[in-house]
Order: C-alpha cells, then sequence, then structure tokens
C-alpha cells in the first residue's frame, strides 16, 4: 500500500510567496499542500472540521497574526505541527515560540530544501532546532527563559525520563519503542504524561524543559541530519 502523503497548509499575507510554494512543496512525492490561506482568521475558519498535518505559519499578517493562530490550535488541541517561517525571524524569540506552541522557527531566508527537510523532521521526531538555536539554548536558553513546568524533574518517572532523553535524540515513536523494547502505544501515553507533568504544549517544549532541569545538556541535542 503506498503512503499517505504528509498533508500541509500554508497561512502567508504574501499571496505570490504562498503561490509558489506551494508549486515547490507539491514536485516533491511526500507532501501535499491542501489548504492556503492569507490570513490567520481564514485558516481558522477553513479548519473547522480538518486540519493539516504540518501548517507553514507567517508572523505578522492583516486578518489574523501567527500568535492568534497558534493560540486558537493550542486551544483547540488539533494534532497540527507548527513551522512560523517569517522574516520577522529573531533568535532571541525562539523560546516564546517554543513556548506559544511552535514546533520549529524559521526565518525566510532558508533555502527550500532545507524546509522540505525541516518538514519531515517536525512531522517524523516532533519539533526541529537549527545549529544556531541550539547555540542560543547553549548560552541562553536554560538561564534566562521562566521554566515551563508546575513539576520538578523527581516527579517524572525513570521511564518517562528515558524516552525525554530519546526525543531529545529526534528519534520516532516507533524507534523509542524498539531501543525501550516497549510498544509504540506505551511511548505514546508516556509523551503525554510528560507533557502533562511539565505543562509544555509539544515535543519541542519537552526538550526545553530537558535543558532547563539537566536532564540532557544542548550538546546532546541530536540536529538534523544534513
Amino acid at each position: 500500500m503506498k503512503n499517505l502523503k504528509i498533508k500541509l497548509g500554508i497561512v502567508d499575507d504574501d499571496l505570490l510567496f504562498v503561490q509558489l510554494l506551494k508549486n515547490y512543496i507539491d514536485q516533491d512525492e511526500r507532501y501535499e499542500v491542501v489548504l492556503t490561506s492569507t490570513g490567520g482568521q481564514h485558516f481558522l475558519n477553513e479548519t473547522e472540521s480538518d486540519s493539516p498535518d504540518v501548517l507553514i505559519l507567517d508572523l505578522r499578517m492583516a486578518n489574523g497574526d501567527g500568535l492568534e493562530v497558534m493560540a486558537a490550535l493550542a486551544q483547540k488541541e488539533t494534532e497540527t505541527k507548527i513551522i512560523v517561517l517569517s522574516s520577522f525571524y529573531r533568535r532571541s524569540f525562539m523560546g516564546q515560540m517554543l513556548k506559544m506552541g511552535a514546533d520549529a522557527f524559521l526565518s525566510k531566508e532558508i533555502e527550500l530544501e532545507e524546509l522540505l527537510n525541516v518538514i519531515h523532521s517536525v512531522y517524523h521526531h516532533g519539533h526541529y532546532f537549527s545549529d544556531e538555536q541550539v547555540e542560543v539554548m547553549r548560552g541562553q536558553l536554560s538561564n534566562k527563559l521562566p521554566e515551563f513546568h508546575a513539576y520538578s524533574k523527581d516527579d517524572l518517572t525513570e521511564r518517562e525520563i528515558d524516552v525525554l532523553k530519546l526525543v531529545c535524540q529526534q528519534m520516532s515513536t516507533k524507534e523509542i519503542a524498539d531501543h525501550l523494547f516497549i510498544s509504540p502505544k506505551t511511548v505514546e501515553t508516556h509523551k503525554s504524561n510528560l507533557m502533562i507533568k511539565t505543562c509544555v504544549k509539544n515535543m519541542a517544549g519537552l526538550v526545553i524543559y530537558a535543558v532547563q532541569n539537566g536532564i540532557v545538556n544542548a550538546d546532546e541535542i541530536v540536529l538534523l541530519d544534513k
């Protein structure tokens, strides 16, 4: 049976950019752009019944900006992964973007081929960090960002910590299951419990939690293969 394509949405108020990006992505057999919009509010209205697997989202838009979209999706508790792709990229905003629910935060200067790889990483592993962003973690993240959680790391079970460490290594659910000799369903249960205990919204938030609490250090975060 042929694998289903990953469904993508693009929300950006630059119509030409949206059309060009859609045309490029649709050439890759792994992906299908199923929804485009030039405003956040229009996108939210269009996705009442169905959401894309991965959303490529601009920050600054006239009709509902990216922050409003992320807040609305967080309330709906959808499984849509969010890649914020913006010309208003600042690495100092990275922590706030992750706290808002972004699974990756990228500059529009990114190469198109690299963007496709980021989409793959976010869909299969739940997050993406660039080399530059890991450098931010090394120098700033664990000390300057407010903590995400209401629980301490001592509230996590040994197995939950095992799963968390493997999430930081960009392992998929199946890879974690194989590594720990447990079922994929059990891995998903541990991930859900981790997000509840740490009060984060996504896998990227779990990585930040792990860095902040000394479960891993920034050097141990596995980056997307180049």
